[in-house]
């Protein structure tokens, strides 16, 4: 399969959920150092629930593509049930293969998303390794 297939191509290009994330109950913004991608994430969150997901971001397709697959899919979903996600629940979510090199390019959106939610409920952020590398 293609690294860069038909489904990311189609939300690097058309991403889902963008936006500013006026009034959302948390805001988290991380970045990719090695290939300098870079996500905020805004989440709406009531009754444990992430009722929505908007972001913001720029970096490479699989980076941004990521995000917006991740926040289409997962709005709705517990923020338990978000913190419990491994690496491989997002290689799924992709269909594509990732390679070493650009392992942190598809998982910025769970390690993104995991520390807004940790900040959200009064923990520290986690590192890379703690965040996406717990199988």
């Amino acid at each position: 399969m293609d690294l860069y297939a038909d489904n990311i191509l189609d939300h690097y290009r058309d991403p889902r959920n963008r936006g500013k994330g006026q009034g959302a109950s948390i805001t988290g913004t991380e970045n990719n150092p090695s290939c300098g991608d870079n996500l905020t994430v805004h989440l709406w969150i009531q009754n444990n629930i992430v009722e929505k997901i908007e972001w913001e971001g720029t970096g490479c397709a699989i980076s941004q593509a990521g995000m917006s697959i991740f926040a289409e899919e997962f709005e709705g979903h517990s923020a338990d049930a978000l913190l419990k996600m491994k690496k491989s629940d997002i290689y799924e979510l992709l269909g594509v293969p990732v390679g070493p090199r650009r392992f942190k390019c598809a998982l910025i959106c769970l390690h993104t998303i995991k520390n807004a939610l940790r900040k959200h409920s009064g923990k520290n952020p986690q590192s890379w390794l703690e965040t996406v590398e717990i199988e």
